[in-house]
């Protein structure tokens, strides 16, 4: 069976801008995204500059998990493992997270505060639409580890101290808050596209300039089980940044859940020489797939999504539609795409919907365990 990819992400100019689009029309684009990127450099440096200069610092130890790029690079898995490591060791912890696409400002924590603070209104109930997709599956899978929603990430550490007492804070997607005085910063690079064409948005995919990388205390090469020629990328990153501790993680597929019965789990050997169907809302959906077909699985249709895209019951109608047309009867997608899908009636749909859960693992686990816990002696 062939297998076809469907975009409904609307993806054409992230195409463009890691140079997958060719001919005239797609150069004079180029061209003109150049120009932007120019100004986009003028203003993201005036931005670091001014920020640095006036830095907040915060009472507790602030940990930042952050990228240089568009797209998934696998933060927020590292995010949860630094989170369960440093509680592991007896640390308070928060994530404060900004909670991207949700629908409400500025929701509570999650677990809600501790009794005699202020408490969440029905509008409030922890999900994706009021805290984003993300943070909700930081909060799920975490449990009692607080994860705060709110853009300003320096009020969101004021209510993690006054009304949590931690010791720690996490900063998910932290690497732009420059404003903010870091006691670790960690880059996490895809090492399936480590830094697209090298260029500023618009014209590539960095969302700041490449000497943003010797800020770095600890790169992360991600996804490095997808993409086995990573000596150029550590070379190049070590080049810049000499100083900095580089390891390499995994994204080791553990199993698979129905997404409505959670107590019907799957071994990753369950998908073998079966035909399914993807969807994904995710910023590296080649990734995605890739783990798929590693685990012997036929991807017969592949349905992606806008990066953060609030699924509909009609998109799910048209997913089950056309793997039918196939004589698809399984459908599989990310743990993040799970947590907004559970949410819809899907009972009806005819299909058998997985969640594909993903460990992460650390190469030198060790070194990158003691570099973290380093924080506390100094």
């Amino acid at each position: 069976m062939k297998d076809d990819s469907i975009d409904l992400s609307g993806g054409f100019f992230y195409n463009l801008m890691n140079d997958r689009c060719r001919g005239f029309f797609a150069g004079v684009i180029k061209l003109f995204l150049f120009a932007l990127s120019l100004i986009y450099y003028l203003i993201v440096s005036i931005l670091i500059f001014f920020n640095r200069i006036f830095m907040c610092k915060l009472d507790v130890k602030v940990i930042s998990v952050g990228n240089m790029t568009l797209g998934g690079t696998g933060k927020t898995s590292l995010v949860e493992y630094i989170a369960r490591c440093l509680k592991g060791q007896g640390h308070k912890v928060a994530i404060l997270t900004r909670g991207y696409k949700k629908k409400i400002p500025n929701p509570l924590p999650v677990p809600a505060r501790p009794a005699g603070g202020r408490q969440a209104g029905k509008s409030q109930i922890p999900n994706c639409e009021t805290m984003g997709d993300e943070p909700y599956m930081l909060s799920r899978n975490l449990g009692d580890i607080p994860v705060l929603v709110d853009a300003d990430r320096i009020r969101a550490a004021g209510v993690a101290i006054r009304d949590y007492g931690v010791d720690t804070v996490i900063l998910d997607d932290g690497l732009q808050q420059w404003k903010i005085k870091k006691d670790l910063e960690i880059i996490t690079i895809d090492a399936t596209n480590p830094l697209g064409n090298r260029h500023l948005l618009p014209r590539g995919i960095l969302r700041e300039p490449l000497s943003g990388l010797r800020r770095a205390d600890v790169f992360v090469l991600t996804k490095t089980n997808l993409e086995p020629a990573t000596q150029g990328i550590k070379d190049f990153l070590l080049k810049v940044n000499p100083q900095a501790l580089l390891v390499e993680s995994t994204h080791k597929p553990l199993g698979f859940y129905n997404i409505k019965e959670l107590h019907k789990s799957f071994s990753p050997e369950f998908l073998r020489g079966k035909t399914v169907a993807l969807f994904s809302a995710i910023g590296g959906p080649d990734s995605f797939e890739d783990l798929i077909k590693n685990l012997g699985a036929k991807v017969g249709l592949s349905f992606r999504f806008r990066d953060h895209h609030n699924y509909t019951r009609k998109d799910l109608e048209r997913i089950a539609k056309d793997s039918k047309a196939r004589n698809i009867d399984t459908v599989v997608t990310t743990q993040k795409d799970a947590a907004k899908v559970s949410a819809l009636e899907i009972e009806d749909l005819g299909l058998q919907i997985l969640s594909l859960q993903i460990e992460l693992g650390i190469t030198d686990e060790q070194r990158f365990r003691n570099r973290l816990l380093k924080l506390y002696s100094l």
